[in-house]
């Protein structure tokens, strides 16, 4: 009797502590419950960038990784340079990219970065500074994307917390003229200058340091790139006209849109951290010694180097674009690789933005056409004197009165206008070809061994991940370009 007492005794305790431990798990449970967000947040997590830190991110990374993508896959289509080895994309297979030729996710991240900051700009006072600069810097971008590729993803693009993961393709047309298109937010932009009232300065500009007069000069400069480039399309004369009329644009190297490369990493130039396996895969281009050893032209010396055979008193020796690799033998000492500025002198080589020697050439061309008026000759000669200053070369004294002369010596004025642009343009590859697709100059050359039928590609074809991501859209932009062809022209080339 008395062990059973005893019995019924722990029983009860254990029943009352049984109780009391599942009451404190369940108070402990419904806690961890509540506080579930606050326990599993990092508190040294920033739940959101300072558009500061995001804005020098987004400046320097698309200048960092266009500029590398402009010389080696942009330098190939507009035949600055010519690809050795590992060259399908040389030969104008422009959907097997090797060291370069995969602009789109560059673009994309960026935009995207860009995007957070415009909504950042307009949703809090305390970051209002930097609305107009991150609307001109959309459109900068924009343009090049649109340029490169045609119809592409906008005005859906950057939707996805409001459900749209497939983004439509725009129209370029839309993407040029509409609103929120490249056009109106130059002038967005502008205005969101020039109405800021407020005392933060802009931090985290690496192109101007905070100053937003420049970045007006800049969108102005970019207003004429647009027009000019789509002057075939659209009357754009009065607009053009007010905008030279007002001279508040890039107009001498001083006020470039341009980011400064150094020597050493982390901020060289990306050519100067390659392999050297992979940095001798890219040689002159037979297209572009011809036309500086033709125009005498000393910018070769810092453009390129001497190649190392040089037996027969030549220097330098430029190899036509697209050879078949797996038939042609080919010695390295016979070419001239691209000068010591690309990689072992970085600091005196910039990421290209926006010029004034660009600015003057397109300028010099809408009056050379009757679009504007203006002194087309004078345009020109300055034009090429910023260029030959820009890439650190004296110009000889009676170069703009002899062999580079205006329209002199039989010479086309449009075609000497975009050959001086394109040779400028070195470092943005992507440029030239897109100015050769516009206007026919310079002349390329018949590509060696040819994968698109001896044609210039006109168009980039979209990546292979946008049929997997995006695939009914992609049908519907790929149906427009003949099976997302690279031979289909875009709107402003039509």
């Amino acid at each position: 009797m008395i062990i059973r007492l005893t019995q019924y005794i722990k029983m009860k305790n254990l029943h009352k502590y049984t109780i009391v431990l599942l009451t404190f798990m369940s108070i402990a449970i419904v806690s961890c419950t509540n506080d579930f967000e606050e326990l599993n947040t990092n508190p040294n997590a920033p739940v959101s960038v300072q558009p500061s830190l995001l804005f020098r991110q987004v400046i320097y990374d698309y200048g960092e990784q266009m500029s590398y993508e402009g010389f080696v896959a942009g330098g190939l289509l507009s035949q600055h340079v010519t690809a050795l080895d590992f060259n399908l994309f040389d030969r104008h297979a422009l959907k097997s990219p090797q060291l370069g030729g995969d602009p789109w996710p560059i673009f994309y991240k960026n935009l995207r970065d860009n995007e957070i900051i415009i909504n950042q700009s307009q949703n809090t006072p305390a970051f209002a500074v930097y609305e107009g600069p991150a609307l001109i810097f959309k459109a900068y971008m924009t343009a090049a994307l649109t340029d490169i590729f045609g119809d592409v993803p906008y005005s859906e693009a950057f939707k996805g917390l409001d459900g749209v993961v497939q983004p439509k393709y725009d129209l370029q047309e839309d993407i040029y003229l509409k609103p929120d298109g490249i056009l109106d937010n130059l002038d967005k932009g502008i205005a969101a200058i020039e109405n800021y009232g407020g005392s933060i300065r802009l931090e985290g500009d690496v192109l101007f340091n905070g100053d937003l007069d420049a970045w007006i000069r800049f969108a102005n400069s970019l207003k004429i790139k647009a027009l000019v480039r789509i002057s075939g399309r659209e009357n754009v004369s009065a607009r053009l006209q007010a905008l030279y009329n007002e001279q508040n644009y890039i107009s001498s190297n001083a006020e470039n849109a341009v980011f400064n490369f150094t020597d050493g990493e982390p901020n060289n130039f990306r050519l100067a951290r390659l392999r050297a396996g992979d940095f001798n895969n890219f040689v002159m281009s037979e297209t572009i010694e011809e036309i500086l050893e033709d125009l005498e032209d000393d910018r070769i010396n810092i453009l390129y180097r001497p190649r190392a055979n040089n037996a027969n008193g030549d220097n330098f020796e430029g190899l036509i674009n697209g050879i078949d690799a797996s038939s042609t033998s080919v010695s390295l000492a016979d070419y001239s690789l691209a000068g010591t500025v690309f990689r072992e002198n970085t600091g005196m080589l910039d990421a290209n933005y926006m010029t004034s020697w660009e600015t003057n050439f397109l300028l010099a061309e809408a009056a050379q056409k009757g679009i504007i008026t203006a002194p087309a000759k004078q345009l020109y000669d300055t034009g090429v004197t910023q260029a030959y200053e820009y890439w650190n070369t004296v110009l000889p004294a009676n170069y703009l009165a002899t062999i580079g002369a205006y329209g002199a010596n039989g010479n086309d004025p449009i075609q000497q206008i975009i050959t001086q642009k394109w040779i400028a343009s070195i470092i943005n590859g992507y440029e030239g070809w897109i100015e050769y697709r516009r206007t026919g100059f310079p002349v390329f050359k018949d590509v060696s061994a040819s994968l698109n039928n001896g044609l210039i590609p006109v168009r980039m074809p979209y990546p292979a991940e946008e049929a997997a991501l995006n695939s009914d859209n992609y049908n519907a932009a790929a149906n427009a370009t003949n099976d997302n062809s690279i031979n289909v022209p875009v709107w402003w080339d039509e």
